[in-house]
C-alpha cells in the first residue's frame, strides 16, 4: 500500500469506453473461421505460460491456458468488485458490464456500461500494460493498471504466468471515503486440457486440417481452496488433490493474493458457490465491503464448483492517493501435444515443475511489481517520446505484440541443446500450426528486434528439420477441393524447407509440415525465406554469432539445392508450377514470378554472404568455398533473366507465363530484403522505385480510395482482374506493413504512414483489436484472426529508425 499519485497513462493508448459496443464490427468471411466478436482486450500472462484476456467490458473471457488451444468464454465468477461508502451512503458493483446469461450470481450488482451519452469509464491498452479508469459512478477516482512482466531482452520474468493489478484510488472530495476491492476467482484446475486425447484430424471446407478441442470446463471434482497468510502477503491458493506422481497437463494451481499492511483490512472466503446466486459473498461485501473470513478446505465433490475471494478495505482521506496491488498467478507446468508427448514450460526453470508454486509466483509479483513497472516504462519510453512517430503508430506498434502472449505461444524449459528453451507462435487460431516460415518472413520482426535469442531458436528448429523426411501420404486440401485425380502427397521430403514447425495435437518442433492445404514440398518461397531469415537474424543481432550461421549452413545448402530442382528450363530461376505454390496459397503463379524469383535472387546473395563469413572465420564445411562459387554462378545467370522476363517498363509482371497485367503489392519483397541486409540490389533502384510507386497508386489509392489499405493484386487502374478472386482482393495486414517498411526504405515515409494508418484504423476502430486478422475485405469481413504476420509493423519502425 503506497501513497502515490494516480497511474500516468500514456497519451497513445488504444482506448474504448467501458462496456460500449460496436455498431458494425467486422465479421468473419467464412463461417468455418473463428469469430469471437469484438470484445477482446489486452492479454495477460508471460510468453508460453498460458494467458488470460480481460475485455473493455471488464470481464475475463480469453483462456489460452492450454498451450496452442483457444477458449473464449466469460467466466463471471472471475471478477473484480468494488464497494464504496462516504458516510452518507454506499454502493457496490462487480466491475463487469456483462452480467451472466445463465442465471448465476443473480444477487450481484453489475457495473453500468457506457452509452453514447453517458461515460462510465475508459479502458486503455498499450501492451503489456492496460488500464481501467472508472468515471461518473463512484465518488472516488479509481484506476486499475494491469500488466505482466514483459520487456525487451528479458528471458526470465517474461515467461512468468502472472498478472498484476495495481489499483490507484484518489479522493477528490472533502470527506473520507471507504473503499473495498474484491477479487473473486473460480477454481479451474483441471479444466484446460483436451478431453479427447487423440482427436481425429479432418479437412475443413477451406481445405485446412482441423481437430476438435474439448476443454474440461466445469469438471472440478477434488478441487479445493485454502488461505495462505504471512507477514507480507495474504492470498488464496486454488488447487486439486493430487493423483499423479508428477503433474500432467491441466494439473497445477491458481493463486489470488494481495498485501498485508497496517493501513488496510484484508478479508477472505475460501469456498463459495460460483454458479449459485453469489449471495454467500455479496451479502457481506455489499453491506460494508467485508467478507466473512470463512475457510473450508474440503475438496469439491462431483458436479460441484468452488470459488475463492479476497477483499481489501481501506479509507482514503480527502486529497489522498493510495495504491493497492493484487496478483493473479497460475502454475500449470506441462503442455501436452499428442497423448504422452509432454513439455515443461520455460517458467519452470525458475519455479520448478511440481505445479504447486502459484503462491510463490504471486508473492514474487507482489515483491517485484514496482521494479517490473519501471523496466517496462524504461523499455517503452524512448519510443513513446519520439515526436516523428504519430500516436496511432506507437499504439499499434506495442499492441501488435499481443500475439507473443496470446498466439498459442509455446516456450519450453531449457535444455543442453536449447539453453533458453524452444519457442513458437501459431500462424493464427484458424490455421493452428506453429511459426509458418512464409508468414514470419515479415511477422518475426517484433521477436527479432526485442527477443533475438528466441528468434534464433526458431530458425535453429527449421535448420534441424530440413534434412528430415516423412513419407506418410496425406490428403492435400487444394487437390481435394479442385477434384484432382491424385489428392495425396508425402508429408515432408528431405531437403525441402518445411512450411511450419507442427501443431499442438502432434509434436511441435519434431513433426513439421502440419498444414496440408497445399503440398508445401512444392512451394517456391520457403527455401529462400529460410536463407534470408537466417542471415537477417545474424546480421541484425550484431553480426557476431558465427555459431548460429554454422548451425544453419548445411540446411541452407540442402534447401537451395532442393529448390534449384524446380528450375526446369535451367535458366537459373525455379519456376512456379501454376498451382498456388507460395505464401499466397490460393493464387496461381506460372513460370518465373516476381515474388518467388525475387526472393530466390536475394537468398542467393544472402547465402554467398553467409558462406564468406564462415570462410573468413574458418567455420565452413569442406565444400563451403565450392558452394559459394555455385551460388555466384546461379546468381549471375538468373539476375538478367528476372529482368528480361518480368520488367514491363513500369512494374514487374506477376509472372512470365500467365499474361496477367495485375500489379502485385508484394512483388519486390526480395528487393526489400536485399536492401535490408546490405546486399546488392536485385533490381535497378530506379525500376524498384517505379514499381513501388505503381503499387502504391494501384493497390492502395485506387483500391476503394485508400480506405482499407493495399489489396494484394489489382490491375493498374485499381480494378480486379477477377472479381471472384480471394487473395488478390484481400488486404493482408502483415503484407501491408511489409510494403510500408519498403516504402520507408525507398524514401517514401509519408506514403508509408498513410498506408499503415489506413490499416491500423480498420483494425482498431472496427472491433479487431487484439485479434488482428490476416486479411480484411472491402465488405467489412475478415479472415484468420490473431495472425502472426501483423507484427511486421516492427519492420516499419526499424526502417524509420535507421533513416
Amino acid at each position: 500500500m503506497t501513497n502515490q499519485p494516480s497511474s500516468v497513462i500514456p497519451s497513445c493508448t488504444w482506448s474504448r469506453s467501458i462496456g460500449l459496443g460496436w455498431d458494425k464490427p467486422y465479421t468473419v468471411r467464412y463461417a468455418s473461421n473463428i469469430d469471437d466478436g469484438p470484445w477482446h482486450g489486452m492479454p495477460l500472462g508471460g510468453f508460453g505460460a498460458g494467458c488470460i484476456g480481460r475485455s473493455s467490458q471488464g470481464d475475463f473471457n480469453l483462456w489460452h491456458i492450454d498451450g496452442g488451444e483457444h477458449t473464449f468464454q466469460n467466466i463471471p465468477a472471475c471478477q473484480f468488485s468494488v464497494f464504496e461508502s462516504n458516510g452518507s451512503g454506499s454502493q457496490a458493483y462487480a466491475l463487469s458490464t456483462e452480467s451472466p446469461t445463465d442465471g448465476s450470481l443473480a444477487s450481484w450488482q453489475w457495473y453500468p456500461a457506457s452509452t453514447a451519452t453517458q461515460q462510465t469509464g475508459t479502458y486503455h491498452a498499450l501492451y503489456p500494460r492496460s488500464w481501467f479508469v472508472y468515471e461518473n459512478i463512484l465518488q472516488a477516482q479509481l484506476t486499475c493498471e494491469q500488466f505482466s512482466p514483459i520487456w525487451a531482452n528479458n528471458y526470465q520474468e517474461t515467461s512468468y504466468p502472472v498478472a498484476m493489478f495495481v489499483w490507484n484510488a484518489h479522493n477528490p472530495t472533502d470527506a473520507p471515503i471507504t473503499l473495498s476491492i474484491m477479487l473473486t476467482w473460480q477454481n479451474m484446475v483441471g479444466w484446460f486440457t483436451n478431453a479427447l486425447k487423440s482427436p481425429q484430424v479432418q479437412i475443413r471446407d477451406d481445405g485446412s486440417p482441423v481437430y476438435e478441442y474439448q476443454p474440461r470446463l466445469g469438471e472440478s471434482q477434488d478441487n479445493y481452496n485454502y488461505l495462505v497468510d504471512n507477514i507480507q502477503h495474504v492470498g488464496c491458493i486454488l488447487g486439486r488433490v493430487g493423483g499423479h506422481e508428477s503433474a500432467a497437463e491441466g494439473d497445477g494451481s491458481w493463486c489470488i493474493a494481495t498485501i498485508n499492511h497496517p493501513g488496510v483490512e484484508v478479508f477472505h472466503h475460501t469456498r463459495w458457490n460460483p454458479v449459485g446466486t453469489g449471495e454467500d459473498i455479496w451479502q457481506s461485501f455489499a453491506a460494508d465491503g467485508s467478507l466473512p473470513n470463512y475457510q473450508d478446505v474440503n475438496p469439491a465433490s462431483e458436479n460441484t464448483q468452488i470459488g475463492a475471494a479476497i477483499a481489501v478495505r481501506f479509507t482514503v482521506q480527502p486529497g489522498e492517493n493510495l495504491a493497492i496491488p493484487f496478483s493473479l498467478a497460475w502454475d500449470f507446468p506441462v503442455t501436452e501435444f499428442a497423448a504422452g508427448i509432454n513439455y515443461y514450460r520455460r517458467y519452470t526453470d525458475f519455479f520448478g515443475q511440481g505445479g504447486n508454486q502459484a503462491w510463490a509466483i504471486a508473492s514474487t509479483a507482489l515483491e517485484q511489481y514496482q521494479s517490473w513497472q519501471q523496466q517496462i516504462q524504461s523499455w517503452q519510453q524512448p519510443i513513446l517520446e519520439r515526436e516523428d512517430l504519430p500516436n496511432w503508430f506507437k499504439m499499434a506498434l506495442f499492441n501488435e505484440l499481443y500475439d507473443l502472449t496470446s498466439g498459442g505461444t509455446l516456450w519450453s524449459a531449457a535444455s543442453e541443446l536449447d539453453p533458453i528453451g524452444q519457442f513458437a507462435v501459431l500462424e493464427c487460431l484458424d490455421y493452428r500450426w506453429y511459426e509458418s516460415l512464409d508468414v514470419r518472413l515479415y511477422g518475426s520482426f517484433g521477436l527479432l528486434m526485442l527477443f533475438p535469442e528466441l528468434e534464433k531458436s526458431v530458425m535453429r528448429a527449421f535448420a534441424r528439420a530440413i534434412p528430415h523426411s516423412d513419407d506418410h501420404q496425406r490428403v492435400i486440401g487444394y487437390y481435394y477441393t479442385i477434384g484432382a485425380e491424385t489428392t495425396t502427397a508425402a508429408r515432408k521430403i528431405a531437403g525441402a524447407t518445411p512450411h511450419d514447425l507442427g501443431a499442438p495435437n502432434e509434436h511441435v518442433w519434431e513433426k513439421t509440415n502440419y498444414t496440408c492445404y497445399q503440398d508445401c514440398n512444392l512451394w517456391k518461397d520457403l527455401g529462400s525465406d529460410f536463407v534470408l531469415q537466417v542471415y537477417r537474424d545474424f546480421l541484425l543481432t550484431g553480426a557476431d554469432d558465427v555459431q548460429f550461421l554454422a548451425d544453419c549452413w548445411e540446411a541452407i545448402a540442402q534447401t537451395l539445392s532442393y529448390l534449384k530442382t524446380f528450375d526446369l528450363d535451367n535458366d537459373g530461376i525455379p519456376e512456379n508450377s501454376g498451382a498456388p505454390d507460395q505464401t499466397f496459397d490460393d493464387w496461381r503463379l506460372q513460370g518465373v514470378s516476381a515474388y518467388c524469383g525475387g526472393l530466390w535472387l536475394a537468398a542467393l546473395e544472402a547465402a554467398i554472404a553467409i558462406g564468406e563469413v564462415l570462410l573468413t572465420n574458418h567455420r565452413g564445411t569442406e565444400n563451403t568455398e565450392e558452394l559459394v562459387s555455385v551460388y555466384q554462378d546461379w546468381l549471375e545467370q538468373s539476375r538478367p533473366i528476372y529482368q528480361e522476363k518480368l520488367w514491363n517498363g513500369e512494374y514487374y509482371r506477376l509472372d512470365s507465363h500467365s499474361g496477367s497485367d495485375v500489379v502485385m503489392a508484394d512483388q519486390l519483397c526480395g528487393q526489400f530484403y536485399a536492401r535490408l541486409l546490405g546486399l546488392p540490389d536485385i533490381v535497378p533502384s530506379d525500376r524498384a522505385l517505379s514499381a513501388l510507386k505503381t503499387v502504391y497508386e494501384a493497390c492502395f489509392l485506387k483500391f476503394c480510395n485508400g480506405q482499407f489499405g493495399a489489396a494484394n493484386g489489382v490491375r493498374p487502374d485499381g480494378s480486379p482482374e477477377n472479381p471472384k478472386a480471394t487473395h488478390p482482393l484481400e488486404v493482408w495486414t502483415g503484407i501491408n506493413f511489409g510494403l510500408a517498411a519498403f516504402l520507408v526504405q525507398m524514401g517514401m515515409k509519408d506514403e508509408a504512414l498513410q498506408l499503415t494508418g489506413a490499416v491500423v484504423e480498420q483494425i482498431y476502430e472496427n472491433g479487431l483489436q487484439f485479434r488482428t486478422p490476416e486479411a480484411i475485405t472491402a465488405s467489412g469481413t475478415f479472415r484468420a484472426s490473431t495472425y502472426l504476420r501483423a507484427m511486421a509493423i516492427w519492420a516499419i519502425y526499424r526502417e524509420i529508425c535507421i533513416k
